[in-house]
């Protein structure tokens, strides 16, 4: 039956469009659509993510489900693969919005929130007794809370400048570091982190020369060495990324091999296959920026990592975030707070709406800014270190390797002005 169920996930995105719309019983579960590339380059990282929001899912359910008035209800994750295409994804998107699902969740690849969010604007405003809302837990460009901003979006990743300000400050800080190399993908995301840390890095350190600037297609590049080669000819103390799935595992492999001596400053080098891809050498040398680690070290962390791993216990299935368990946590406050599933009454519960941790044992804390919906966090800069070191109790994916903090700044830290003018149904 498992096999069967695996089956039928996979073949839904194929399908649901198809499955006539009815209305929902009192005993009916609560559809959440993930709209995710779980095939094709990035498809490691697209299960991740599902991984994440299932056990989520799963700890909702064991507590008796969303309580409404009509009585609690369970919810249900179903799986809609994008591919990572942004069309893909928007057939995606009309193949939920045909089942009466309200809630969409997506976020590895910018661009495809973005396709997301204009599509859902469109539809939300043509037919209204269908309408739903986008919860966002990886996209981080930040125009999608600025310019692009919507009612119907709300992320809950700390946006691209967020993150890239916390890397600086730590970079800053290194009297090594004179030339700086930048590297990204090609598309909205790595052109901006590109863009806004040469801007960034010019302001806290003019002293540092970038020395390089490179932006890469996406998925494509199976062989990262002519770049790595690259980026050891130049000199460079420090590289810093966007990269994210393959496209990072595949550039620090190649550091690696050329043997690059540069400290990698990343949004996401601690997951998915990068700390075994660099091994030894990227002991105090490759540096991430998370909303949490495994290594926070607080008791709620350690009881929430725990029982994920006990969930998950296959090393290559070690990649967990918290912004993902807080996603859906807010979500059913929302939904209980509306006493329904209507998508413009649980956006409005959401709005303004404050995370106390309790529903994740006090793990994190934060606040849904109502102003633009970019969720307000902490965030915490490490390094990576050997397994067993002071401050690193758990490596990553069975590497033998982990990272400890550098640093953490509160909410209030990295909180950010925006450029939002909402438009309010």
């Amino acid at each position: 039956m498992t096999l069967l169920r695996q089956l039928a996930a996979g073949l839904l995105g194929a399908t649901v469009q198809f499955a006539p719309a009815q209305p929902a019983r009192a005993d009916e579960a609560i559809p959440l659509a993930l709209i995710e590339g779980l095939s094709g380059s990035f498809a490691n990282a697209g299960e991740a993510v599902y991984r994440n929001l299932l056990m989520a899912v799963e700890r909702v359910n064991r507590r008796g489900g969303v309580r409404l008035p009509g009585g609690p209800r369970r919810l249900e994750l179903q799986r809609y693969d994008s591919k990572g295409g942004a069309e893909e994804a928007q057939a995606m998107l009309r193949a939920a919005l045909d089942r009466q699902v309200a809630f969409v969740l997506q976020g590895n690849s910018s661009a495809v929130a973005a396709a997301l969010i204009d599509a859902l604007n469109k539809h939300n405003q043509r037919e209204p007794q269908r309408r739903a809302i986008f919860l966002n837990y990886s996209a981080v460009d930040p125009v999608l809370t600025n310019q692009k901003c919507s009612f119907w979006h709300f992320r809950f990743d700390a946006h691209a400048d967020m993150r890239l300000a916390a890397l600086v400050d730590v970079l800053a800080e290194d009297a090594a570091v004179r030339k700086l190399y930048l590297i990204g993908q090609d598309y909205s995301f790595g052109q901006h982190v590109v863009k806004a840390a040469r801007s960034r890095v010019a302001a806290r350190r003019p002293d540092i020369e970038i020395v390089g600037e490179e932006l890469h297609p996406v998925g494509r590049v199976k062989d990262f060495l002519p770049y790595a080669l690259k980026i050891k000819a130049s000199g460079a103390q420090a590289v810093l990324t966007g990269n994210w799935g393959n496209d990072l595992t595949l550039l620090v492999k190649a550091a690696r091999e050329a043997g690059v001596e540069a400290r990698f400053y990343t949004f996401y080098g601690n997951a998915l296959g990068a700390p075994a891809a660099i091994g030894e050498a990227g002991v105090g040398k490759v540096l991430a920026v998370a909303e949490w680690h495994p290594n926070v070290g607080t008791d709620a962390s350690e009881r929430f990592y725990t029982a994920f791993r006990e969930r998950f216990p296959r090393p290559e299935d070690d990649y967990v975030h918290a912004r993902m368990q807080v996603l859906v946590e807010m979500l059913v406050a929302a939904i209980e707070r509306a006493g329904s599933t209507d998508a413009q009454a649980v956006g409005r519960a959401l709005e303004g709406m404050e995370f106390d941790g309790q529903a994740l044992g006090g793990l994190h804390q934060g606040t849904m800014r109502a102003a633009d919906h970019q969720f307000i966090q902490p965030l915490v800069v490490s390094v990576m270190d050997k397994a067993g070191t002071p401050g690193v109790r758990h490596d990553n994916e069975g590497s033998g390797y982990g990272f400890r903090t550098v640093r953490r700044l509160d909410a209030a830290q990295t909180e950010q002005p925006h450029q939002c003018t909402m438009e309010r149904p």
